[in-house]
């Protein structure tokens, strides 16, 4: 991916929030971030489902154990039931890893492709999920273009 073709890594990054977007809604995928203006961000961004923020005062222990219960390992098609969408910072790193690691002890089968994708795509305009509501402008459309592709293929 070209870092100076903002269109092209928009239209990733777009892309891959649209089909998160359109699990979150349809499918219960639960999104799992920091914090409340992350989740905000995603709002912002049409992400109606299930959004769960890691700093809540709970304990490590407790959000896991919670996480496990409310969604489960994976779907009846095997698919992901939550995806990891920690900041692309060192802090966000560490805490994807130990979060990634905890819930996998509990055999919980996470989906971190849209932070892959978002790290890659939007590595110039921004590190963090909160950011992602001021650029809602610009990946929005990209979006949509994701569910107007699905519609067809309905």
């Amino acid at each position: 991916m070209d870092p100076t073709n903002t269109i092209e890594r928009f239209e990733t990054a777009g892309k891959a929030l649209g089909e998160a977007r359109h699990r979150n809604r349809e499918e219960g995928f639960a999104v799992i971030v920091e914090g409340p203006r992350d989740k905000a961000a995603l709002m912002r961004l049409g992400f109606e489902g299930p959004i769960e923020v890691v700093n809540r005062g709970w304990g490590m222990d407790k959000l896991v154990a919670y996480l496990y219960e409310t969604y489960g390992t994976r779907t009846n098609e095997r698919r992901s039931t939550m995806t990891l969408l920690m900041d692309w910072d060192r802090t966000g790193g560490k805490l994807q890893a130990n979060l990634r690691r905890r819930l996998e002890s509990f055999d919980v089968m996470i989906d971190e492709n849209l932070r892959k994708v978002l790290m890659k795509a939007l590595k110039p305009e921004t590190r963090v999920v909160e950011s992602l509501g001021s650029l809602a402008g610009a990946l929005a459309p990209y979006m949509e273009i994701e569910s107007t592709i699905r519609q067809y293929e309905d």
